[in-house]
């Protein structure tokens, strides 16, 4: 038999035309990746990774046999369940619940309270005010304290420090973990810290046994130090608890929460022009790519919505998109809750600027194009009529509202 490798040349061909239906299938899947923080992401759906509990994920789909029946006949695994009967001791976890519901930051929390927790500790979440959550029991949540009040609704740093300080008599955990992010969980921690007369550690990446490593020096620099009560940990400090469910007992407080007179007053929600919201900050981006057509109505579609607006390289590289509104690798990497892509056919380097965003909707014409692939709901449709079906809804939402309220 001949050594010589031969090559395919319609393989190589569809590896490379990104329109082939073949083409995902001829790409090598990504098991690990570098986050924007520096730090090695592994996937942890991926097929054959092992986990910290030495779990092997395995393939139920069929997907490695290439079976089309056995990929429609996917089975829903059940994860184990993980129950602390009596806890030995309490990992505190206060989320920042953006929206009511956790943050992939609030999930990587969760993973590093669950890894301090071991197997004798119990996760205890708190959460002030109503959530929209259901997956806490995915997300590594043992006991679930809900602080429920008016008096937590909005900016009340004050009456939330004497909330927790009621939680800590009363639980007396080991360590309090809260994100060190611009949503409130930063200020809190160390408003909570001042409280406690403690001194916390602040952008927390990385815990080895009793030390912990946080960003220093405008995130230049690593600074170590003994590993205190008050944890204020940054995004991708640990890895989301993904191969347990657990139980989310509720606790309650076993003394009354008093009432304290605020000496901040909270006016409501101040509006704020988006485009005026730098990339990077935003939470909620209306982008743009080379399948707009009509661009005076995506600009109507991104006001409607009060959303900040974001181009792919090639709408602004055309001049109908600033530069500084580029979105992706070569661009801006942001982080919004809600990446809206219109027309966007899903360049790699866009879809790196991407990943860290936590819900993605496409709005594009190929049902087989890699945004989406990548996106967690897709629209298939002409834009135009889309985004003016869109519009509709908003504006007769709105004006339902308004009728309501007189």
């Amino acid at each position: 038999m001949s050594d010589i490798i031969r090559r395919d040349p319609r393989a190589e061909w569809i590896a490379r035309n990104r329109l082939h239906p073949l083409h995902a299938a001829m790409q090598p899947v990504q098991q690990s990746w570098m986050g924007p923080n520096g730090v090695i992401r592994k996937n942890v759906h991926g097929v054959g990774f092992i986990g910290p509990n030495g779990i092997k994920r395995i393939d139920r789909s069929g997907a490695q046999q290439g079976g089309a029946a056995k990929r429609t006949a996917a089975v829903e695994v059940q994860l184990p369940l993980h129950q602390v009967a009596a806890p030995a001791f309490y990992i505190n976890v206060v989320p920042d619940m953006v929206g009511g519901r956790l943050s992939s930051h609030d999930r990587d929390l969760l993973g590093l309270a669950r890894q301090l927790a071991g197997s004798d500790g119990a996760v205890l979440a708190v959460v002030f005010g109503e959530h929209k959550e259901s997956a806490f029991a995915t997300a590594g949540v043992d006991r679930l304290l809900v602080l429920e009040g008016h008096e937590f609704d909005g900016y009340s740093p004050e009456q939330r420090v004497q909330g927790l300080r009621a939680v800590d008599n009363q639980f007396n955990p080991r360590h309090w973990l809260l994100p060190d992010s611009r949503s409130g969980g930063g200020e809190l921690g160390r408003r909570f810290a001042a409280s406690l007369k403690e001194r916390p550690a602040t952008r927390v990446w990385q815990i080895k046994g009793e030390e912990c490593v946080g960003r220093a020096g405008a995130g230049q620099e690593d600074l170590a130090r003994p590993l205190p009560r008050l944890i204020l940990a940054a995004v991708e400090c640990a890895e989301p608890v993904s191969e347990t469910r657990h139980e989310v007992l509720p606790v309650e407080l076993s003394t009354a929460l008093a009432r304290s007179l605020p000496r901040i007053e909270d006016l409501g929600a101040v509006a704020v022009d988006p485009a005026a919201i730098p990339m990077a900050e935003a939470e909620f981006i209306f982008s743009g790519g080379n399948g707009v057509k009509d661009w005076a109505l995506f600009h109507q579609t991104a006001a409607a919505l009060g959303a900040t607006e974001g181009a792919s390289r090639v709408a602004v590289d055309d001049g109908f998109m600033a530069r500084d509104r580029q979105v992706g690798a070569s661009g801006t990497w942001v982080t919004a809750r809600v990446y809206v892509a219109v027309g966007i056919s899903g360049a790699i380097q866009h879809l790196q600027g991407i990943g860290a965003c936590d819900k993605v909707v496409a709005i594009n014409l190929d049902p087989g194009c890699d945004m989406i692939k990548r996106a967690d709901l897709s629209v298939i449709g002409e834009s135009a009529a889309i985004l003016h079906a869109l519009i509709a809804a908003v504006e007769a939402y709105r004006n339902g509202a308004k009728r309501d309220a007189a």
